[in-house]
């Protein structure tokens, strides 16, 4: 392994760059390339081992960069997918392409980030591409990312991920790679960071902005093959299901995977089981890239894991189910079951929704990483809170494998308000289980670039599309469709305390229903589990998440504390070691839009013998009716702290302070 390679570009930055090399390979070979800002030194550094070591042990060169701005990469991230970011993974790719252990094709591999820009990137058509895997990433920046979803804002992910990045560029290179002049790039970084939440406030709607990097644009542009992955608790799945529906079979044929998983590598999955991705994602390198009749282009288009009805609770850390097949998308396979909501109503023909109630907490995570506290709960209380439609008693299994949707006619008193959908499985106990939820600002109901504020009063028919997803309702079960105003953290409250009602003669749940097919299904090849990957010299002690909810009944406050898994990793090649901690805590009080209230507290400390070095940030989000309200502080130490106070100095400090208006949000 090539611990630590510069890549220089035309303006002069270099960035950093780790390669794996085939042991005993003859001549060149092709290469896997990762391009990511996480830091190939340390916080990605215990994955790249499990991915990229075993792609070397293929055949393949595995080439794990640090983007502009982050690691010891030279200058400053200025946003995510930047233009900036694009037009150096072209000179990345042409880097590759001249290096004497290179064949000159290239394939990109990411999850999140990585998946995000290997889709940009395949968009711009490099010469050097031949295929990529991309992994819980998005096709469309607006509808699936961590800052608004249906036109609600994220309350539970926007501020909190823009903390987490601003806490990442904030971090120095290393002085084993830099020199003495890592202090200098540190203190230039530290006065050249932004953080992002001001950039993706100014965008509520679906604009210029979002449509950069959003390859639903064009899906023609992409011209090469695309294994896109996702996984049930992962919000980005929807993408895998768009992608194999609109990329151009001829010239970009794709092939799809959705497992039971979050928002993780599939070898490296919560909830389980976990698979040998790595040998998956060989298959399909050697495809393209070697010309392999592996058979992989003559399997289904569409492998997917349908979880068993099992009690809430049950299966946070293993999913029971089975893989099923379809041969495209959309397929024949699949039949939309449409039934009307009056059946299944209580008898009133109107209910009152009422925002803001402190509604949703039991959904868990938004962005699920698969750690268990970050998993939805039992949503009894929380549909005692909203208006449900509930089915009969099931007679025999329901399997569906798609996009829901729900249609509901409304009346607000307010022009602004929100709807959340939740689609569970009710059980004979009345726990009842998320299977897929759904989110609708209503002034978005016409689409998510021109929003119009609701006339009070006034009843509106609109479509709430669901989260795609992969089920299987028990014979003796129930299905349920819960309706609220709020669904808090996840979203933003509107500006004013908001009542919509409800006729419920008059909706329609729309069911993507499977029919099984046990014949085809019980000859699928098994996956085979994890491998092993080679032995590497990283060692990580976890820091398991929490998640707590806290209700004053008094007050009605609800207050809800997340601290994200992290943990400590320690390279035992150089001795350097990162520990990280986090902290979210979301506060609303019933009635009071305005009380809504996010806070981050990030931490990160890096340090190797006597060098040490800490960043604090803390984030604080508020609203009134006008304006969102954003203060961030960013702090950064050098040494190591003593027990009498010194040792630990600080050496920047800097708080920014900023406002936007409120779009129809």
């Amino acid at each position: 392994m090539l611990r630590h390679i510069w890549i220089p570009l035309k303006d002069g930055t270099r960035l950093a760059a780790r390669v794996w090399l085939p042991e005993g390979a003859r001549g060149p070979v092709p290469a896997v390339l990762e391009y990511i800002p996480y830091r190939k030194n340390d916080g990605t550094a215990p994955r790249d081992a499990t991915l990229h070591g075993q792609f070397a042990q293929a055949g393949y060169a595995a080439v794990r960069v640090d983007c502009r701005g982050s690691g010891d990469s030279d200058g400053v991230m200025l946003d995510e997918y930047h233009q900036q970011e694009l037009d150096d993974a072209l000179e990345v790719l042409a880097w590759i392409e001249e290096q004497e252990w290179s064949d000159g094709q290239v394939a990109i591999i990411g999850k999140s980030w990585g998946g995000f820009n290997g889709l940009q990137i395949a968009a711009l058509r490099p010469p050097q591409l031949r295929c990529i895997v991309t992994v819980c990433s998005t096709d469309d920046r607006y509808a699936d990312d961590v800052h608004y979803a249906g036109g609600c804002l994220l309350a539970s992910e926007m501020l909190p991920w823009a903390a987490t990045m601003l806490a990442y560029n904030a971090r120095p290179g290393d002085p084993a790679v830099l020199g003495d002049a890592w202090r200098a790039q540190w203190l230039e970084r530290l006065e050249s960071t932004v953080p992002y939440a001001q950039t993706w406030l100014a965008h509520q709607r679906r604009d210029a902005y979002w449509q950069h990097g959003s390859v639903c644009e064009d899906f023609s542009a992409i011209q090469v093959p695309v294994y896109a992955v996702g996984g049930w608790l992962d919000p980005y799945r929807g993408a895998v299901f768009r992608l194999l529906e609109h990329l151009d079979a001829d010239n970009a044929p794709a092939k799809a995977l959705i497992g039971p998983w979050a928002h993780t590598y599939p070898h490296q999955a919560e909830p389980g089981p976990a698979m040998d991705f790595q040998g998956e994602c060989v298959r399909w390198f050697d495809h393209w890239m070697r010309g392999a009749d592996n058979g992989i282009m003559e399997e289904p288009r569409l492998r997917a894991w349908i979880p068993d009805s099992t009690p809430v609770g049950s299966d946070r850390e293993v999913r029971p189910g089975r893989w099923v097949t379809e041969p495209s998308w959309p397929t024949r396979g699949v039949e939309p079951q449409r039934i009307p909501l009056r059946a299944w109503s209580d008898g009133r023909a109107t209910a009152l929704l009422r925002s803001a109630l402190a509604v949703g907490a039991a959904s868990g995570d938004f962005l699920k990483f698969g750690d268990v506290p970050g998993q939805y709960g039992d949503q009894a209380a929380d549909d005692g809170r909203s208006y449900t439609f509930t089915g009969p008693v099931l007679e025999e299994t329901v399997e569906i494998l798609g996009v829901p949707s729900v249609t509901l006619r409304v009346t607000a008193d307010r022009p602004r308000a929100q709807l959340a959908v939740r689609l569970c499985e009710v059980f004979p106990d009345g726990s009842s289980k998320l299977v897929t939820t759904g989110l609708l600002n209503l002034t978005h109901r016409d689409g998510h670039a021109e929003p119009e504020p609701l006339e009070p009063g006034r009843a509106y028919d609109v479509r709430v599309p669901l989260f795609a997803i992969g089920h299987a309702f028990g014979a003796g079960n129930r299905v349920r469709v819960s309706v609220s105003a709020s669904l808090w953290p996840w979203v933003w409250p509107s500006p004013n305390e908001a009542t919509v009602q409800l006729e419920t003669a008059h909706g329609e749940l729309t069911l993507p229903v499977r029919a099984p097919r046990p014949e085809e299904e019980g000859a699928l090849p098994a996956f085979a589990p994890p491998r092993e990957g080679p032995p590497h010299s990283i060692e990580v002690t976890g820091i398991p998440g929490a998640r707590t909810v806290f209700f004053d009944q008094a007050s009605g406050e609800q207050t809800v504390v997340t601290t994200p898994a992290d943990g400590t990793m320690v390279d035992h090649a150089d001795g350097l070691t990162r520990t990280g901690r986090d902290l979210n805590r979301f506060r609303l009080t019933e009635g009071d839009p305005h009380s809504a209230l996010v806070e981050c507290e990030r931490e990160e400390s890096i340090r190797r013998d006597d060098w040490a070095t800490r960043v604090h940030t803390l984030s604080r989000m508020t609203a009134d009716g006008d304006d969102f309200l954003v203060v961030n502080t960013l702090r950064a130490y050098e040494g190591t702290p003593r027990p009498d106070g010194d040792g630990e100095r600080q050496v920047f400090a800097r708080t920014w302070s900023y406002s936007v208006p409120r779009d129809q949000v």
